[in-house]
């Protein structure tokens, strides 16, 4: 997500590795890390939780290093908290930003350290790393030799091999400076879109046959996040940036944009001061929710926007938001107050609350096992 987690690039040194090297790989990365990160060492447990779960990152505070990792039963209402460190010995890093699965495997991306951890999604134990870069955001997978990563802070979007855990190039977007940033990513046949956050109003179009960006897609300033739809439409919300800002400033909105032409088909404008984001889809794909204070519901081929919110804010921060894809059940992510370890809201599709539970500091994104 978008805090104040934006800083200085941690260089790491890391290594694609098998399984039986993984011990060599943790005390490998604790030695290079900059002491403001402790990562260990610390007495490991040992899990096996396979079958269905969720997978919950948590920012922790910026330049604090303390990030974590949290894994969900929804079957039995149980939470485990700081699998990653009780399960490795080590922490995570300093702001883990997203995490998504790939045939089996947990690819968590941890933004300021710049690296990517990749895990054992039921032993939560680490089998290798992917980096350094500037500042990972996301990961999207194309193959089992190809997949990109999203960057903030840098012109690049980094080509990645997910099976050797190795960089293999990487995608010049040519931003200009303090607008160079790449987020969540979504594909429509051989075409990968991106919406480019910090400051700037563009979604970016890549083919990835050639790896290489062959149009973007103007919107209001600061797209937060993407989505895309049944009907291969794609959804995004846009904060506006803020008046007086350099860059400008333009009132929030939501947009639909037709994936095949590229164009934008509506754009529903929301109140100046409103800060949208977290927007994503149903199971099914033909509902959208995303959060603007409250949690918001609409379906996909509405024509406006709904008069009243579909869950309503307690007074704090939904800081994220993300709907099984399996069950539509929709997981809500407070933060509180970026101090105190956060709370995460289970509702069902229908919106009636079916759990409560603590979890890390700054909980801001879900993937569901």
């Amino acid at each position: 997500m978008h805090t104040e987690e934006m800083g200085n690039t941690i260089s790491m040194i890391t290594v694609a590795i098998k399984p039986l090297r993984q011990a060599l790989l943790l005390w490998a990365i604790a030695g290079q890390l900059i002491s403001c990160m402790d990562y260990g060492p610390m007495e490991e447990k040992d899990f096996e939780m396979p079958g269905t779960g969720v997978f919950i990152t948590h920012e922790g505070n910026f330049m604090y290093g303390n990030a974590s990792l949290s894994y969900y039963l929804p079957s039995e209402k149980l939470i485990e908290n700081e699998v990653f460190i009780r399960s490795n010995g080590m922490n995570l890093g300093d702001v883990a930003q997203s995490m998504s699965i790939y045939k089996g495997l947990g690819y968590v991306v941890v933004n300021n350290s710049g690296i990517i951890f990749v895990i054992d999604t039921d032993t939560f134990k680490v089998l290798g790393t992917i980096g350094p870069m500037t500042s990972p955001r996301y990961i999207h997978f194309l193959s089992d030799s190809k997949a990109y990563v999203t960057q903030l802070w840098d012109n690049r979007i980094v080509i990645v091999n997910p099976t050797t855990f190795e960089i293999t190039g990487y995608i010049e977007t040519e931003m200009e400076p303090g607008m160079e940033s790449t987020e969540q990513m979504v594909q429509y046949g051989q075409y990968v879109f991106t919406n480019c956050w910090s400051y700037n109003d563009r979604i970016l179009v890549i083919d990835t046959e050639t790896d290489r960006v062959v149009d973007q897609i103007r919107v209001g300033i600061q797209p937060t996040s993407l989505a895309i739809d049944k009907f291969d439409k794609i959804w995004t919300v846009t904060d506006g940036g803020y008046v007086g800002s350099p860059y400008g400033y333009t009132t929030p909105a939501l947009y639909r944009i037709d994936a095949r032409t590229r164009e934008v088909e509506m754009e529903f404008t929301l109140k100046p001061g409103d800060s949208p984001s977290g927007i994503c889809m149903n199971g099914t794909r033909d509902t959208l929710y995303f959060i603007n204070e409250d949690i918001w519901r609409m379906e996909v081929t509405e024509e406006r926007v709904p008069l009243r919110p579909f869950i309503e804010n307690k007074g704090t921060i939904y800081y994220g938001l993300a709907v099984d894809p399996n069950t539509s059940e929709i997981y809500v992510a407070d933060a509180i107050d970026y101090v105190q370890p956060g709370i995460v809201y289970r509702y069902s599709s229908d919106g009636e609350l079916l759990d409560s539970f603590y979890t890390g500091i700054t909980p801001g994104s879900f993937c569901f096992k």
